[in-house]
């Protein structure tokens, strides 16, 4: 099995088609297990997989600094991509802060942990709309004249911030939640996306796990672990959200595959400009992820996909109400 390239942004950012998301093996899903956190990453490496997303908010720091051991002989072979954004008091995050001081404190504490030199691609995680995107964007800029960031990426901002930063530097990357669960990008971001030559980088490309079977409802989760707040686990939406999500396990058992590979099938086949970045700490499921390259999915699944998942069907917010209020859209 291989990885072919995938080619984000105009300004020359090449990576595998399939990332892999960190943040769980800092946090999120179930307590952390550094031994096959950082076996997953290497293994990760073998199966072809070079680019991996990470924040100062996971953990917080400790998901850099888990990458930062595990990579620190290995630098040449990966694409690290991190995030700034968030105003700490200890390890607590309680609001929002894109100054440029902070932005220009945050990437040295990041180039730290992560026992590098410069960052691969740098994201604003979410929109500080106390700050203007232009200094954002500049200050970004600057670091990249520098030699400390590489490329520019936005998370979760509207068609407007993301026209106005990248006016400033050019945006390479928006990084947002798209999947069959949620199709909010459609109608009006994709399309500008690809009228600026930007990248897209879906997260919870698998509905928060939803679409790679076996799930529970919320409070059969354990305490710590983010299902159990999810509006889509909890009640009658999860019953909705498990007749909604057949269409995934029926045609997965008709190919002999998993869900969650049907899943990113689905993802890799609406564009070559789309580098999906499932998130695990195991082996296991790395392994069933990167393997959905291999499969292909015709027009006629690719529309049965489309229609049965379409937006409105999924019941409930992707977030509790206070989360939602933070995305720019």
């Amino acid at each position: 099995m291989t990885l072919s390239k995938r080619r984000l942004g105009s300004q020359g950012l090449e990576v595998g088609a399939i990332g892999l998301g960190c943040m769980g093996m800092s946090q999120s899903y179930g307590p952390a297990d550094e031994i096959e956190s950082i076996a997953t990453l290497h293994r990760a490496i073998e199966l072809g997989c070079d680019f991996f997303d990470t924040a100062e908010n996971y953990g917080p720091f400790t998901n850099e600094a888990l990458l930062g051991r595990a990579f620190r002989d290995r630098r040449d072979k990966v694409v690290i991509a991190t995030k700034f954004g968030s105003r700490f008091e200890g390890d607590t995050i309680v609001g929002m802060d894109s100054r440029p001081e902070n932005i220009v404190r945050v990437v040295d504490g990041c180039l730290r942990r992560l026992q590098t030199d410069h960052l691969d691609l740098l994201y604003q995680h979410r929109l500080d709309r106390s700050v203007p995107i232009e200094d954002v964007a500049g200050t970004v800029g600057d670091l990249v004249a520098q030699g400390k960031v590489r490329f520019f990426g936005l998370s979760e901002v509207g068609i407007d911030n993301i026209r106005r930063a990248h006016a400033v530097h050019p945006v390479s990357v928006l990084q947002s939640e798209y999947s069959l669960w949620e199709r909010n990008l459609e109608p009006q971001i994709i399309p500008a996306l690809r009228e600026m030559e930007i990248g897209l980088v879906p997260f919870c490309p698998l509905g928060r796990g939803f679409l790679a079977g076996g799930v529970k409802r919320a409070e059969e989760y354990p305490q710590g672990d983010t299902r159990r707040i999810d509006p889509r686990y909890q009640g009658v939406n999860y019953d909705a959200n498990v007749r909604a999500a057949s269409i995934v396990f029926d045609m997965a058992q008709a190919k002999s595959v998993k869900p969650g590979q049907i899943a990113l099938a689905w993802l890799l086949h609406k564009g070559d400009d789309i580098v999906p970045i499932p998130g695990t700490k195991r082996r296991t499921y790395l392994e069933e992820n990167m393997a959905a390259v291999t499969i292909d999915l015709s027009d006629h699944d690719m529309q049965q996909l489309d229609d049965a998942l379409v937006s409105g069907t999924v019941s409930g917010n992707r977030y509790a109400d206070w989360i939602m209020a933070t995305i720019d859209r």
